[in-house]
């Protein structure tokens, strides 16, 4: 007899890229475009995955959204191939605002989101019902701790 564990929560990634890039010191300083063309190709096969929250309850990422602002917004897509799932968001002003729109949109359809920032200023600002993880959470996840 297979005993099946819960299934995962349909859930949307979105991810704040400033911050996740900042992140991790390995010289995105001087390469803000090249070091957030990288996340972004990093984030693209997370899409349709099952993983553990940072709440540790499964998951399954249905969508990753990355929100992109400044200089950043210049970083080229990964290959189509490989952004099944992947949506990229090019905030023409604050991307804090951009993420909070959106968890505010998601959150009012009864879409689970979980939000990745370390900003207390953004996460301040989103719905309560909306999840938020750190940097730490999602670079464990990338491999890129």
């Amino acid at each position: 007899m297979t005993v099946r564990g819960p299934e995962p929560v349909p859930t949307v990634l979105v991810v704040d890229m400033a911050n996740v890039v900042g992140s991790v010191p390995d010289g995105w300083w001087r390469d803000r475009v090249g070091a957030a063309a990288r996340l972004l190709s990093d984030l693209a096969p997370l899409a349709g995955t099952a993983v553990i929250g940072p709440d540790g309850a499964l998951i399954r990422l249905t969508c990753v959204v990355a929100v992109l602002e400044g200089k950043a917004t210049m970083a080229t897509d990964p290959p189509r191939v490989e952004t099944a799932g992947l949506e990229i968001v090019r905030a023409a002003d604050s991307g804090d605002d951009a993420i909070t729109d959106l968890a505010l949109e998601l959150v009012a359809a009864s879409v689970q989101v979980l939000v990745v920032t370390a900003d207390r200023g953004l996460r301040a600002r989103l719905p309560g019902p909306a999840m938020c993880a750190g940097p730490g959470w999602l670079n464990k996840l990338l491999g890129r701790a």
